[in-house]
């Protein structure tokens, strides 16, 4: 057997994301083994990788300090909202119901506790999904990235007070603004009165990203991080950079240090830090730090020893692979000949100028590879997803293990520089004004007749391995039916084998996760919430929640309002807000003396208005225009339909 040549047709059936469809099953079934084909597929992955090669592992496992024997994190009613302890079954050799590439990577990214990484600087991993970095100065410590959650944050510090002391937080960087990255910032510091160090940017981007789709991305990110999985073979793994989302509590404290450009400094507590920009690589606003008197190097989320997203399942604005590229090889121009160690805010650090050379060099050029390569093909007329199906990595890039897609893939990366250049639109004017998939769909069925040889071509196909198609073509069926329990059942076991076979975690938990609510219906979990919190909300300022009103409000039903409202902010300044045929525009230090009513409040009292709340708030002329705008916003409802129409 050719198995290069059947590796690469097998990945054409495992790297595609499907989303099937409707309905409310009336009992729960059990996830399927791995069938035959996914065994072989899966078994494919020995011949092409290197699973002698325990350079990862040494490296994730360097410099342990100490771990808890059992870790679980509980919020203050005793709700688990993080544990590893979940994970003891990744213990054994991979199942067949797991590529063991993923498998591989959740081993490493299950080890957990207080590591040394150089004189000076220590990482907590495993203590939720993202690391938290504690630098030594001469009095405390300067902490980088407080993970998502409150408790795993304290947690984290409870651990590092144990093992090397109290001292207190003398300063926080923050190095991107996703949510990981700061959530658990009220866990580690009981003053604001201290630097919180940001790049320029990065308050409007966490808010613009949690609040104006944070009802979206937040139901979306519980398909990418396995948030509704039970974990385990046959649920969920790693998901690449991490073991999963914590569930505790979300805080936020707005930065009093904005970075603007690279080579800008800091000294604090005797720590130099020096800063290097990188806008538009993994966030809008983001910057490594590099650390001249240790020769140590933080890259943030540009190099995480996996291949990382251009986009996101989640959904989140695209990122550019050509200037991630280049900042990375900016940063090897800057401090390739010093640096001894470089560390980021997922994953594990890698030691060594040679290694880490190579290391960051094979990083960009995937980046770089995925950016150029979907530019040809779009110049030959290619579509996004003939594109997908088209491009693979260059066998060196692909036998690395840190340049492995169990974060990112190579597919759906494309399909991200696709749209940066040149949108959605593949150009055919069919597809200009497509049809709703629902509409769609029970076209499709008429057009098929049968619906039952339609299933049962379908089983055929399934037991042929063309898993893929089979959730495609009952897809199909399901929009058109969403009582069609047959359909939904076949729809849910190919995607449960795709789940088996993906190397991405993400992928495998979307298929997981599509599959179960499917069977199950929409999942609706306490537990699970939107991204933005109070602190965020708090934090936004006027034309943020004026933005925010704009969003929420339905101007397809306000289409017939019209209004003019003064706003006077006495602890900011005068904003007027026109509702022009239900469109809400704001303009800042502007001022009408015609408008239908006059708002004298602080800023703190804006977001009362968006339910209709007035207390404080003085209104002069037409009282009524509050109530008027309020009847017109819409509320949200977090768990949305994803697999029905």
């Amino acid at each position: 057997m050719n198995t290069k040549k059947t590796f690469t047709i097998a990945l054409v059936m495992i790297m595609s994301l499907t989303t099937c469809a409707r309905n409310t099953p009336p009992t729960v079934e059990a996830n399927s083994p791995a069938s035959e084909f996914t065994r072989q597929i899966n078994e494919l992955f020995y011949a092409l990788l290197d699973f002698d090669d325990e350079q990862e592992r040494e490296f994730a496992e360097r410099g342990l300090i100490a771990a808890p024997n059992s870790l679980e994190i509980k919020d203050a009613d005793g709700k688990v909202v993080w544990s590893q302890d979940a994970y003891a079954f990744l213990a054994g050799n991979a199942p067949d119901t797991a590529n063991p590439s993923l498998w591989r990577n959740a081993q490493l990214n299950s080890i957990y506790g207080l590591f040394k990484v150089t004189d000076g600087i220590y990482q907590v991993r495993g203590y939720d999904m993202t690391n938290i970095t504690f630098i030594e100065g001469d009095t405390g410590w300067i902490v980088f990235d407080p993970l998502m959650s409150v408790e795993c944050a304290q947690a984290a510090m409870e651990l590092v007070n144990s093992e090397l002391g109290v001292r207190p937080v003398v300063a926080v960087v923050m190095s991107h603004p996703h949510v990981d990255h700061y959530g658990g910032i009220r866990g580690i510091v009981s003053s604001e009165n201290i630097p919180i160090i940001a790049p320029e940017g990065f308050e409007e981007h966490a808010i613009s990203e949690n609040v104006y789709v944070g009802n979206a991305m937040g139901r979306r990110a519980g398909y990418q991080y396995g948030a509704l999985l039970e974990k385990g073979e046959l649920g969920a793994l790693s998901i690449g950079i991490g073991m999963g989302q914590s569930k505790g509590i979300i805080s936020y404290i707005s930065p009093n240090d904005n970075i603007k450009k690279t080579g800008e400094t800091r000294t604090i507590d005797g720590v130099k830090m020096e800063f290097h920009m990188t806008p538009g690589t993994e966030a809008p606003a983001e910057m490594n730090t590099w650390f001249p008197d240790k020769n140590a190097l933080w890259l943030a989320e540009n190099c995480t020893a996996t291949l990382h997203n251009l986009y996101t399942l989640r959904g989140a604005q695209v990122r550019d692979g050509n200037a991630w590229a280049g900042y990375i090889m900016e940063a090897i121009t800057r401090y390739g000949d010093e640096v001894e160690v470089v560390f980021q805010s997922h994953n594990w650090p890698h030691w060594g100028k040679d290694f880490i050379r190579s290391y960051m060099e094979n990083t960009a050029a995937m980046y770089k590879f995925i950016n150029d390569q979907t530019l040809m093909y779009i110049n030959q007329g290619y579509t996004s997803n003939e594109i997908a199906h088209m491009i693979k990595l260059p066998e060196a890039l692909e036998k690395n293990w840190y340049t492995r897609q169990y974060y990112g893939t190579v597919e759906h990366n494309s399909k991200a520089v696709y749209q940066r250049y040149i949108g959605w639109y593949d150009a055919n004017p069919v597809n200009l004004h497509a049809l709703p998939p629902s509409e769609k769909a029970k076209k499709l069925v008429e057009y098929l007749g049968d619906t039952n040889k339609v299933l049962q071509k379908a089983k055929e196909d399934f037991n042929n391995g063309e898993y893929q198609w089979v959730a495609e073509i009952t897809n199909v069926l399901v929009y058109a039916d969403p009582g069609n329990m047959s359909a939904r059942r076949l729809c849910a076991d190919a995607l449960e084998q795709l789940a088996y076979q993906a190397e991405s975690g993400p992928w495998r938990n979307v298929y997981l996760s599509g599959a179960k609510e499917l069977r199950e219906g929409t999942t609706h979990d306490d537990n699970l919430k939107p991204t933005s919190n109070d602190d965020t909300l708090r934090s936004m300022q006027p034309q943020m929640i004026f933005d925010y009103m704009g969003i929420i409000l339905d101007s397809n039903s306000a289409q017939d309002l019209n209004l003019k409202i003064n706003f006077n902010i006495t602890d900011d300044t005068d904003y007027l807000i026109t509702v022009n045929s239900g469109v809400l525009l704001h303009q800042k230090d502007a001022w009408s003396n015609d408008a239908d009513a006059t708002l004298t409040l602080q800023k703190a009292q804006l977001f009362g208005l968006l339910t209709g709340g007035t207390n404080g708030v003085t209104v002069s002329g037409d009282a009524s225009v509050i109530g008027r705008l309020a009847e017109h916003m819409v509320s949200f409802e977090f768990f949305f339909n994803i697999i029905e129409p």
